[in-house]
């Protein structure tokens, strides 16, 4: 049994990587200066469309089924980059120890571009 699984008597809980990838792109998603998830072209395809693009996060388990996070993000032009992005980092970090047991090694950050805040 992984630390990604529970076993309860009732029998066992696994949280797949595409739930961890989801709950990063929300928790990503609400903090301010965030425009989205996503790389650039792909971003505009899905969000044309009103997705999340949860799969565009990597979301990996190590030998000690400690969970490392990439997570692409556009910023809004006007903000401060590294403040957005340890602000996301500390928001997916919270909402992991919220809604899971998850023990979370790395939460990486790379920032695809800027964009204008405003809608499209």
């Amino acid at each position: 049994m992984t630390n990604q699984d529970a076993r309860t008597d009732l029998g066992l809980i696994r949280i797949h990587r595409n739930v961890i990838a989801s709950i990063s792109s929300l928790a990503a998603m609400e903090v301010e200066g965030v425009k989205r998830v996503g790389s650039d072209l792909a971003g505009k395809v899905f969000s044309f469309f009103g997705k999340t693009i949860a799969h565009s996060i990597k979301v990996e388990f190590d030998k000690n089924d400690e969970v490392r996070i990439d997570i692409p993000l556009i910023i809004k032009y006007g903000y401060n980059i590294p403040e957005v992005s340890s602000k996301v980092q500390e928001n997916i970090r919270t909402a992991l120890d919220k809604m899971s047991n998850l023990t979370i090694k790395d939460i990486n950050i790379s920032v695809r571009g800027i964009e204008h805040g405003g809608q499209e």
